[in-house]
């Protein structure tokens, strides 16, 4: 399969710890199979850090999902369980790495993520209200590659 990265520059060597903490599902490299929304976070990135947008472009054999070697996570769609992942790995007030996955695979969350998750913690909204809130308007799937075993398995094309 082919995934999409999209920064403020090209990425020559994929460096975990450049990667920002409390992000959906940790601290980590993320792509996507949507060429269009990789493009608009590198446009994001440029606005933000200045640079150039930029598509990385990677290869991931997906027979490695089926690795008993690597711990991988696939969250089929918005649950309740999607949205307390994403809540606890967006906590910032947690120190501690949420989770020891090194893929894990499910939907982005909407933009104003960090609305909602206060929005719930100060009890404003109950949880089912919270997935609803999270639900990107069109699903577009996440791949986090969170260890270095997860790095190694892409390619850059």
């Amino acid at each position: 399969m082919i995934l999409y990265h999209g920064s403020n520059q090209e990425i020559l060597t994929i460096d975990l710890s450049k990667s920002r903490p409390h992000k959906d599902f940790g601290q980590g490299f993320y792509l996507t199979e949507n060429k269009e929304q990789a493009q608009k976070m590198a446009e994001q990135k440029v606005i933000q850090y200045g640079g150039i947008p930029t598509v990385n472009t990677y290869e991931f054999d997906e027979v490695n999902l089926n690795n008993p070697a690597l711990r991988i996570k696939i969250f089929e769609g918005y649950t309740q369980e999607w949205a307390e992942f994403i809540l606890a790995n967006r906590n910032r007030e947690n120190t501690d790495k949420v989770h020891e996955y090194d893929i894990v695979i499910g939907p982005i969350a909407d933009d104003k993520v960090g609305v909602q998750l206060f929005r719930y913690m100060k009890e404003y909204i109950d949880l089912p209200t919270l997935v609803k809130k999270l639900q990107y308007i069109n699903l577009t799937v996440q791949y986090y590659f969170g260890t270095d075993n997860a790095i190694k398995l892409l390619k850059k094309l």
